[in-house]
């Protein structure tokens, strides 16, 4: 097999699959859709999944978001004649009609915005289940006469990464929700001390000819690097802790502006992160006690797991507070490329980095992104990158160069961080 060819599903280099292997992980990708939304069904107890409408901006009703995806391989892939175009296809192609005459109606984003996803007049589970398998019916058909190249392949593999970001999605939810849906997260190896890492010189950003790329990785150019020292794992709960004790909360001085103001619109009273019922030190002297609502029960998190649910603005004000940086998207990635060995462990958490998202020399918007709700380029400037992978992220997902993002609020996600010396 060629270099750099993914040789499972399960792979990072999915990015540079060809047919065959596409073809079996569009199955996997369909399969897993449709068991979480078994597991939906059975916590929720109604073959209807309807879930308690909230103003959370991470949550669209199941069944809407299971119909979407359906929509979107068939939008992109079965209805798009200029799919052999790949990232070169126009924004607005000459589109077939759908399977389903509603399909735009009720599952495109860009006619449907969020307060509509949650109308009783939208399909119910079964003819949205019905509709998922003859959407992946018909993209595995074209998929059999696509050609074996880049672009023939390019919407093949966007639908594939689009279905394992939405099944993140609805775990997510699940968690936001407080629906055991019978998901934890992975033991957790014990912490390690920082790591030195020498002065370099390292290649951000994906070149051409690697296969598929989401826009805001496109770009490849060489960064210099001085020397830095590097958190091993994430902020644990019982780092976190000390911060919460010392009445990190209540303290503007470690807050960036923006932060506390952020910190302000909260909650009343927000004195942890979300999702935590109750965080400080033991009595006793032994440690620090978090208890945590995960997937509907109430938990004793482990104290050398990684601190999750947290927002960038908590990240940045526990690092001032504890004379520290939040790592650098470019140390992540070195550090997650070379020193492994030495105990550098991630996947935990999806982790904050320092900087500001910004396109890298030669980004381009792709089809998928431009115009629509996942375009980073209104992102630019304001949200802040996502390095890492967690429990729920898709192991083919789970590349130290996948580039995410989120703006500095949002603490709905496995949200984590690691930090530096300054």
């Amino acid at each position: 097999m060629p270099a750099g060819l993914p040789h499972s599903i399960e792979s990072p280099d999915m990015q540079r699959a060809g047919r065959e292997l596409l073809s079996l992980a569009l199955i996997d990708a369909r399969n897993h859709t449709l068991h979480l939304l078994s597991l939906y069904e059975e916590a929720l107890g109604s073959p209807a999944l309807a879930v308690a409408r909230t103003d959370d901006a991470g949550v669209v009703p199941p069944v809407w978001l299971a119909g979407h995806i359906g929509w979107f391989a068939e939008w992109w892939i079965g209805r798009n004649t200029q799919r052999a175009f790949g990232a070169d296809c126009p924004v607005r192609p000459t589109r077939l009609a759908a399977i389903e005459p509603g399909a735009d109606d009720w599952w495109n984003p860009a006619q449907v915005p969020p307060a509509q996803r949650w109308s009783p007049g939208l399909p119910d589970f079964g003819q949205t289940k019905a509709y998922l398998l003859e959407t992946l019916e018909s993209t595995l058909e074209l998929l059999e006469h696509a050609a074996e190249t880049d672009p023939g392949l390019y919407f093949y593999r966007l639908a594939l990464f689009h279905e394992d970001l939405r099944g993140e999605q609805f775990i997510v939810m699940a968690q936001t929700l407080g629906l055991p849906l019978g998901i934890e997260p992975m033991p957790t190896a014990v912490t390690r001390e920082p790591l030195l890492l020498p002065a370099t010189q390292w290649e951000l950003g994906l070149p051409d000819g690697c296969g598929f790329a989401f826009a805001q990785e496109q770009g490849a150019h060489r960064v210099d690097v001085p020397e830095f020292e590097i958190d091993a794992q994430p902020v644990t709960w019982n780092q976190f802790i000390e911060f919460v004790d010392e009445g990190g909360y209540d303290r503007k001085e470690f807050w960036h502006p923006q932060g506390w103001h952020w910190l302000a619109s909260q909650i009343e009273g927000r004195r942890g992160p979300r999702h935590v019922e109750q965080i400080g030190a033991a009595r006793n002297g032994t440690g620090g006690s978090v208890l945590q609502h995960r997937f509907g029960a109430t938990v004793r998190a482990a104290g050398h797991h990684s601190a999750v649910h947290l927002s960038w603005w908590e990240a940045d004000a526990w690092a001032r507070w504890a004379g520290r940086r939040i790592a650098t998207e470019v140390e992540w990635e070195i550090a997650a490329h070379t020193a492994a060995r030495r105990g550098f462990r991630w996947a935990d958490v999806h982790e904050w980095t320092a900087g500001t998202l910004r396109p890298w020399p030669g980004f381009r918007a792709d089809p998928w992104s431009a115009g629509s709700e996942f375009d980073p380029v209104p992102a630019f400037g304001e949200a802040r990158v996502l390095r890492g992978a967690s429990f729920a992220t898709r192991s083919r997902l789970r590349s130290p160069r996948r580039r995410g993002f989120a703006l500095p609020g949002r603490d709905d996600g496995f949200f984590g961080f690691r930090t530096c010396s300054l």
